[in-house]
């Protein structure tokens, strides 16, 4: 499984169950990273996507424990009430083509299990109410790779690949 998210340089995510900028590299990269992939997110997440619809072109599961079997089936995304649950329904997949997108709860949840985390370092402040475990601070991440800064809608960002030097498996 492998975490992908964007931050800001105090590891922010998110603020008002929304993401911190809206940069169109770091979309492009986030979609050619998860098409045709399962993504996994919380039911907040998937209220915070355009219609509170899963994301097209990949397989969504969302973690809900008081979620509708309607909706899910009304939606097309796959439902899952547990963490046990989840982690079954992953386990069926090629792990490399599960990628973890939110929330913090999930992120943070889910983060041990992952064998990689691709992160978007933007270099700004974006006032996050909510944030990212910092990988440089944890002794079994380690930093793989790392691109050239890129500029994009008035943003400087890295793009990095973080690896887990001992993910939990997922059965």
């Amino acid at each position: 499984m492998i975490s992908i998210v964007a931050v800001d340089e105090k590891w922010g995510i998110g603020k008002n169950n929304g993401l911190l900028f809206d940069i169109k590299a770091d979309m492009r990269h986030f979609v050619e990273h998860t098409r045709g992939k399962v993504v996994i997110m919380g039911s907040n997440t998937l209220r915070s996507l355009p219609g509170g619809m899963p994301l097209k072109n990949r397989v969504n599961i969302v973690l809900d424990p008081e979620g509708s079997d309607a909706d899910a089936a009304a939606k097309g995304y796959t439902l899952v009430r547990s963490l046990d649950a989840l982690l079954k329904k992953a386990s069926g997949y090629a792990p490399d083509d599960v990628y973890v997108i939110g929330g913090a709860m999930m992120y943070r949840t889910l983060l041990p299990y992952c064998s990689a985390a691709i992160v978007t370092k933007v270099q700004a402040d974006g006032g996050a109410q909510v944030f990212y475990e910092n990988l440089d601070l944890l002794p079994q991440w380690t930093l793989a790779e790392s691109s050239a800064p890129v500029v994009d809608s008035g943003y400087t960002m890295t793009f990095c690949t973080y690896r887990n030097t001992s993910p939990k498996p997922l059965a």
